[in-house]
Protein backbone atom coordinates (compact mmCIF):
# COMPACT_ATOMS: atom_id res chain seq x y z
CA UNK A 1 0.00 0.00 0.00
CA UNK A 2 1.41 3.51 -0.76
CA UNK A 3 -0.26 7.06 0.36
CA UNK A 4 -0.11 9.40 -2.24
CA UNK A 5 -1.16 13.25 -1.76
CA UNK A 6 -1.76 16.38 -3.85
CA UNK A 7 -0.68 19.30 -1.14
CA UNK A 8 -2.49 22.16 -3.31
CA UNK A 9 -2.80 25.72 -2.31
CA UNK A 10 -5.72 25.64 0.22
CA UNK A 11 -6.40 22.13 0.71
CA UNK A 12 -4.70 18.52 0.65
CA UNK A 13 -6.04 15.42 -1.16
CA UNK A 14 -5.03 12.00 -0.31
CA UNK A 15 -5.75 8.28 -1.27
CA UNK A 16 -4.25 4.87 -0.89
CA UNK A 17 -2.86 3.18 -3.54
CA UNK A 18 -2.97 -0.94 -3.46
CA UNK A 19 -3.62 -2.33 -6.81
CA UNK A 20 -5.83 0.58 -7.82
CA UNK A 21 -7.05 3.91 -6.36
CA UNK A 22 -8.48 4.19 -3.47
CA UNK A 23 -10.00 7.94 -2.71
CA UNK A 24 -9.56 8.90 1.07
CA UNK A 25 -10.43 12.73 1.17
CA UNK A 26 -9.73 16.19 1.63
CA UNK A 27 -8.82 18.43 3.91
CA UNK A 28 -8.04 22.09 5.01
CA UNK A 29 -4.69 22.28 6.45
CA UNK A 30 -5.30 23.84 9.33
CA UNK A 31 -3.89 26.34 12.58
CA UNK A 32 -1.83 23.21 13.05
CA UNK A 33 -1.03 21.27 10.36
CA UNK A 34 1.09 18.49 12.21
CA UNK A 35 -1.87 17.73 14.31
CA UNK A 36 -4.33 17.18 11.36
CA UNK A 37 -2.37 15.17 10.10
CA UNK A 38 -2.23 12.99 13.82
CA UNK A 39 -5.94 13.11 13.24
CA UNK A 40 -6.10 11.77 9.44
CA UNK A 41 -3.54 9.49 9.63
CA UNK A 42 -2.59 8.38 13.08
CA UNK A 43 -4.17 5.06 12.63
CA UNK A 44 -3.22 4.54 9.01
CA UNK A 45 -1.10 1.23 8.72
CA UNK A 46 2.33 2.03 7.98
CA UNK A 47 2.64 2.43 4.14
CA UNK A 48 5.46 1.33 1.81
CA UNK A 49 6.11 4.57 0.13
CA UNK A 50 4.56 8.31 0.55
CA UNK A 51 4.55 10.61 -2.19
CA UNK A 52 3.35 13.88 -3.06
CA UNK A 53 2.91 16.99 -5.24
CA UNK A 54 3.10 19.73 -3.85
CA UNK A 55 2.29 23.46 -4.70
CA UNK A 56 1.53 24.82 -0.89
CA UNK A 57 3.59 26.87 1.27
CA UNK A 58 7.25 25.30 1.51
CA UNK A 59 6.28 25.13 5.79
CA UNK A 60 3.26 22.34 5.00
CA UNK A 61 5.47 20.22 2.83
CA UNK A 62 8.36 20.12 5.19
CA UNK A 63 5.81 19.51 8.24
CA UNK A 64 4.31 16.64 6.55
CA UNK A 65 8.15 14.95 5.52
CA UNK A 66 9.09 15.71 9.24
CA UNK A 67 6.09 13.87 10.25
CA UNK A 68 5.99 10.88 8.10
CA UNK A 69 9.84 10.43 9.18
CA UNK A 70 8.84 10.94 12.77
CA UNK A 71 5.89 8.44 12.92
CA UNK A 72 6.96 5.60 9.90
CA UNK A 73 10.63 6.45 9.31
CA UNK A 74 10.18 6.99 5.83
CA UNK A 75 10.90 9.79 3.62
CA UNK A 76 8.70 11.46 1.69
CA UNK A 77 9.16 11.04 -2.46
CA UNK A 78 8.81 14.63 -3.91
CA UNK A 79 7.11 14.14 -7.33
CA UNK A 80 9.13 16.97 -9.53
CA UNK A 81 7.99 17.01 -13.21
CA UNK A 82 10.55 15.46 -15.39
CA UNK A 83 11.85 15.46 -19.57
CA UNK A 84 10.21 12.30 -20.56
CA UNK A 85 8.78 9.73 -18.24
CA UNK A 86 5.73 6.95 -18.33
CA UNK A 87 5.10 7.74 -22.30
CA UNK A 88 4.50 11.98 -21.90
CA UNK A 89 7.37 14.52 -23.11
CA UNK A 90 7.72 17.60 -21.78
CA UNK A 91 8.34 20.24 -24.10
CA UNK A 92 8.68 23.36 -21.23
CA UNK A 93 11.51 25.46 -22.01
CA UNK A 94 12.79 24.95 -18.64
CA UNK A 95 11.08 21.02 -17.80
CA UNK A 96 11.29 20.66 -14.18
CA UNK A 97 9.77 24.13 -13.97
CA UNK A 98 6.42 22.93 -15.14
CA UNK A 99 4.41 22.55 -11.87
CA UNK A 100 4.39 19.14 -10.51
CA UNK A 101 0.74 18.61 -9.69
CA UNK A 102 0.21 19.33 -13.78
CA UNK A 103 2.77 16.98 -14.94
CA UNK A 104 0.95 14.19 -12.49
CA UNK A 105 -2.25 14.92 -14.00
CA UNK A 106 -0.43 14.67 -17.63
CA UNK A 107 0.93 11.05 -16.69
CA UNK A 108 -2.21 10.08 -15.74
CA UNK A 109 -4.25 11.30 -18.31
CA UNK A 110 -1.68 9.44 -20.80
CA UNK A 111 -2.77 5.90 -19.37
CA UNK A 112 -6.60 6.63 -19.81
CA UNK A 113 -6.13 8.12 -23.57
CA UNK A 114 -3.39 7.20 -26.21
CA UNK A 115 -5.01 10.10 -28.74
CA UNK A 116 -4.68 13.88 -27.87
CA UNK A 117 -5.80 15.21 -24.67
CA UNK A 118 -6.68 18.59 -22.92
CA UNK A 119 -6.68 18.37 -18.74
CA UNK A 120 -8.21 21.41 -17.52
CA UNK A 121 -7.59 21.63 -13.61
CA UNK A 122 -9.99 24.07 -11.89
CA UNK A 123 -8.64 24.41 -8.55
CA UNK A 124 -6.98 28.14 -7.17
CA UNK A 125 -5.89 28.41 -10.27
CA UNK A 126 -7.08 27.16 -13.24
CA UNK A 127 -4.61 25.56 -16.03
CA UNK A 128 -5.47 23.84 -19.40
CA UNK A 129 -3.15 21.81 -20.55
CA UNK A 130 -2.58 19.73 -24.13
CA UNK A 131 -1.14 16.77 -24.60
CA UNK A 132 -0.66 15.64 -28.60
CA UNK A 133 -1.44 11.86 -29.70
CA UNK A 134 2.27 11.09 -29.69
CA UNK A 135 2.36 11.67 -25.37
CA UNK A 136 4.32 15.29 -25.98
CA UNK A 137 3.08 17.66 -23.76
CA UNK A 138 2.67 20.83 -25.97
CA UNK A 139 1.96 23.28 -23.55
CA UNK A 140 -0.63 25.56 -21.90
CA UNK A 141 -2.48 28.31 -20.16
CA UNK A 142 -2.80 29.22 -16.35
CA UNK A 143 -5.55 31.70 -15.14
CA UNK A 144 -7.08 32.41 -12.40
CA UNK A 145 -9.97 30.33 -10.47
CA UNK A 146 -13.11 31.28 -9.26
CA UNK A 147 -12.15 32.31 -5.82
CA UNK A 148 -9.51 33.83 -7.22
CA UNK A 149 -11.06 36.28 -8.87
CA UNK A 150 -13.99 36.69 -6.49
CA UNK A 151 -11.33 37.65 -4.43
CA UNK A 152 -9.98 40.35 -6.75
CA UNK A 153 -13.33 42.08 -7.07
CA UNK A 154 -13.56 42.36 -3.37
CA UNK A 155 -10.30 43.57 -2.55
CA UNK A 156 -10.01 45.79 -5.41
CA UNK A 157 -13.32 47.69 -5.97
CA UNK A 158 -15.37 49.57 -3.28
CA UNK A 159 -18.65 48.98 -4.71
CA UNK A 160 -18.55 44.93 -4.47
CA UNK A 161 -19.27 43.84 -0.44
CA UNK A 162 -20.51 40.06 -1.52
CA UNK A 163 -19.53 37.78 -3.98
CA UNK A 164 -21.39 34.56 -2.56
CA UNK A 165 -24.44 34.92 -4.98
CA UNK A 166 -26.62 33.41 -7.32
CA UNK A 167 -24.41 32.12 -10.42
CA UNK A 168 -27.54 30.48 -12.30
CA UNK A 169 -28.06 33.47 -14.40
CA UNK A 170 -26.54 36.07 -16.59
CA UNK A 171 -28.97 38.10 -16.03
CA UNK A 172 -28.50 38.85 -12.22
CA UNK A 173 -30.74 41.71 -10.34
CA UNK A 174 -27.94 41.87 -7.51
CA UNK A 175 -24.21 42.68 -7.09
CA UNK A 176 -23.55 39.20 -5.17
CA UNK A 177 -25.31 37.16 -8.20
CA UNK A 178 -23.63 39.27 -10.63
CA UNK A 179 -20.39 38.76 -9.29
CA UNK A 180 -20.78 34.83 -9.37
CA UNK A 181 -22.44 34.41 -12.53
CA UNK A 182 -19.64 36.80 -14.01
CA UNK A 183 -16.96 34.82 -12.84
CA UNK A 184 -18.22 31.40 -13.78
CA UNK A 185 -19.96 32.19 -16.98
CA UNK A 186 -16.40 34.03 -17.70
CA UNK A 187 -14.26 31.36 -16.74
CA UNK A 188 -16.51 29.06 -18.65
CA UNK A 189 -16.38 31.03 -21.78
CA UNK A 190 -12.21 31.32 -21.41
CA UNK A 191 -11.96 27.27 -21.29
CA UNK A 192 -14.15 26.92 -24.04
CA UNK A 193 -11.78 29.09 -26.22
CA UNK A 194 -8.65 28.09 -24.93
CA UNK A 195 -10.02 24.48 -25.60
CA UNK A 196 -11.30 25.35 -29.56
CA UNK A 197 -7.45 26.97 -30.24
CA UNK A 198 -5.10 24.40 -28.45
CA UNK A 199 -7.44 21.70 -30.68
CA UNK A 200 -6.80 24.08 -33.91
CA UNK A 201 -3.26 23.93 -32.83
CA UNK A 202 -3.12 20.02 -32.21
CA UNK A 203 -4.94 19.20 -35.58
CA UNK A 204 -7.36 17.56 -33.64
CA UNK A 205 -10.29 17.28 -31.66
CA UNK A 206 -8.56 15.77 -28.11
CA UNK A 207 -10.27 14.26 -25.12
CA UNK A 208 -11.01 16.68 -22.30
CA UNK A 209 -10.59 15.89 -18.44
CA UNK A 210 -11.54 18.13 -16.07
CA UNK A 211 -10.65 17.84 -12.23
CA UNK A 212 -10.30 20.16 -9.31
CA UNK A 213 -12.54 21.70 -7.06
CA UNK A 214 -14.75 23.64 -9.33
CA UNK A 215 -14.89 20.87 -11.84
CA UNK A 216 -18.63 20.27 -11.54
CA UNK A 217 -19.72 24.07 -11.55
CA UNK A 218 -17.52 24.68 -14.71
CA UNK A 219 -18.15 21.61 -16.65
CA UNK A 220 -21.91 21.68 -16.16
CA UNK A 221 -21.48 25.47 -18.16
CA UNK A 222 -19.25 24.00 -20.70
CA UNK A 223 -19.59 23.58 -24.13
CA UNK A 224 -16.83 20.98 -24.82
CA UNK A 225 -17.85 17.48 -23.34
CA UNK A 226 -15.66 16.97 -20.27
CA UNK A 227 -14.71 13.66 -18.45
CA UNK A 228 -14.87 13.91 -14.79
CA UNK A 229 -11.62 12.49 -13.27
CA UNK A 230 -11.28 14.35 -9.82
CA UNK A 231 -8.40 12.20 -8.75
CA UNK A 232 -6.06 12.65 -11.66
CA UNK A 233 -3.16 14.27 -9.83
CA UNK A 234 -3.06 11.30 -7.37
CA UNK A 235 -3.91 8.75 -10.11
CA UNK A 236 -0.59 10.24 -11.92
CA UNK A 237 1.43 10.03 -8.26
CA UNK A 238 0.34 6.71 -7.60
CA UNK A 239 1.21 5.39 -11.36
CA UNK A 240 5.06 7.06 -10.98
CA UNK A 241 5.52 5.29 -7.75
CA UNK A 242 4.54 1.82 -8.60
CA UNK A 243 6.79 2.20 -11.89
CA UNK A 244 9.15 2.98 -9.85
CA UNK A 245 9.38 6.79 -11.80
CA UNK A 246 8.87 8.99 -8.18
CA UNK A 247 12.09 11.53 -7.58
Amino acid sequence: MNLVLDLGNSRCKWALAIDGLTPGGAFAYGENFARTLDKTFGALTRPEHVAAVSVAAAGYTETLSQWVQRHWSLDVQRIVAGTVQLGVTNSYKDPIRLGADRWAALIAARVRHAGAVCVVDCGTAVTVDALDPNGVFRGGVILPGLALMRDALLQCTQGVRDAEGDAGSVLAHTTADGVAAGTLFGLVGAIDRILDEQAALLGTAPQVLITGGDAQSVRALLRHAASDAPDLVLEGVARMVRAGDAA
